[in-house]
């Protein structure tokens, strides 16, 4: 899948989340865009590398992945939540972003960029770059200008 394509599909889900709960629709992209390799590693339709901690009661998958510690790359196998599809993956993320008390602040910013430093500064990856590579993923396919809904259609 090119990336055209990936954002082709993620984005109806993306906006829909944008409009029911205020996370730009260009920072769901480029985190589901870096997650999955632009669609190309998507295990479980997991699209935003959620774990599955104690709280979860859904199903999981086993995925090979990366973490760093104490400034180390280094190789593990982890529990991740697992998804019938995409819609239910975008959906999911959005209440574990409104549930989790430590991803309050992210709800103040109303642009991808500052979603991507304040989920980075809430701690969501261990990678110390991650809001600079969110940030370089939008400003390099523009995906800002998809933050701009479209006008509902009256009934």
């Amino acid at each position: 899948m090119t990336p055209a394509e990936f954002i082709d599909q993620m984005l109806p889900g993306a906006r829909a989340c944008q409009r029911t709960a205020g996370i730009p629709a260009s920072f769901t992209i480029a985190q589901a865009a870096l997650e999955t390799g632009w669609g190309s590693r998507v295990r479980g339709n997991n699209l935003f590398g959620i774990k599955a901690d104690r709280s979860w009661k859904g199903p999981t998958v086993d995925v090979p992945t990366h973490e760093v510690v104490n400034g180390k790359r280094i190789a593990i196998v982890a529990k991740f939540r697992a998804y019938p599809n995409w819609a239910a993956c975008v959906q999911d993320r959005a209440q574990f972003f409104l549930r989790n008390p430590r991803y309050a602040r992210c709800f103040n910013e109303h642009t991808g960029a500052g979603w991507a430093r304040a989920v980075a500064a809430a701690g969501y990856a261990t990678d110390p770059n991650y809001a600079d590579t969110l940030v370089s993923i939008m400003d390099g396919r523009r995906l800002q200008r998809l933050d701009v809904l479209p006008a509902e259609v009256a009934p």
